[in-house]
């Protein structure tokens, strides 16, 4: 996801690491915004 970001002290657009749990429907059941890697799949198996 893009996201307007400070970077030393001046505004860019940058990367912001985000999942999204979608369910057999298509529908998005869960949203994980800025995403630690480490630990991060033991949060999202616990949603499944």
């Amino acid at each position: 996801m893009l996201k307007e970001k400070n970077m030393y002290g001046k505004k860019v657009i940058g990367i912001e690491r985000s999942t999204f749990v979608i369910d057999e429907q298509g529908k998005i059941i869960k949203i994980f915004r800025k995403v630690n890697v480490d630990g991060h799949e033991a949060e999202v198996l616990d949603v499944l």
